[in-house]
């Protein structure tokens, strides 16, 4: 089969307001990025982390080297993926740097454990997950760091915390799979398959 690559001609520059338009309809899941040890640690909220290969275990994660965690993670070469559920918004919050708190301030409220690189991993996290820089690619404002992963802790925690529309939004595995199915399958369909009972 043969591919063709064609040159497509732009007759305007994307502005950085439509392009944030955009990205905001693209739905991404809520993790905290924590790098440092010891009192020395600092971390920030993103939508930019995805799994990059499962052999062996790699995500990657866009970071802004303008941010304060930027320096430790190349002083260190360690950060942690913390995976928020629905009810950790405040959490969300407090890293994204909103209320003016800085550095080891951030952590306050919550418990944190370490792993082999001893970077905060949050204890009641969906995923929390300790990684080892193997990469990092810098392009204009930001770093696509690869991470390979050390280790991770693993939540029973059914639901998640997803951003979208410049809103937070609660997935709840159980709850929204029932709705999905209530109005995606056609009525004889439904008959046909057993539908969890809801959760009191």
């Amino acid at each position: 089969m043969n591919s063709a690559v064609c040159t497509i001609e732009i007759d305007r520059e994307v502005s950085s307001q439509d392009f944030r338009g955009a990205m905001r309809r693209l739905a991404g899941g809520v993790s905290v990025i924590t790098v440092g040890q010891g009192n020395d640690i600092t971390g920030m909220t993103v939508t930019s982390v995805s799994s990059l290969s499962a052999d062996p275990p790699t995500l990657i994660v866009s970071i802004n080297r303008e941010s304060s965690s930027w320096p430790l993670l190349k002083r260190h070469g360690f950060f942690g993926v913390n995976i928020l559920t629905a009810d950790q918004i405040d959490i969300a919050e407090r890293f994204s740097g909103k209320d003016g708190l800085k550095g080891a301030a951030r952590f306050a409220g919550a418990q944190w454990i370490t792993r082999i690189s001893g970077v905060p991993l949050l204890a009641g996290a969906l995923s929390a997950i300790d990684c080892e820089v193997e990469d990092i690619v810098e392009r204009h404002s930001h770093a696509i760091v690869i991470g390979r992963v050390l280790d991770m802790q693993l939540s029973s925690r059914s639901t998640a915390l997803a951003y979208w529309q410049g809103q937070y939004v609660a997935i709840d595995r159980d709850e929204d799979a029932i709705r999905l199915a209530e109005v995606s399958l056609p009525a004889r369909a439904k008959s046909d398959i057993a539908i969890p009972k809801r959760r009191t």
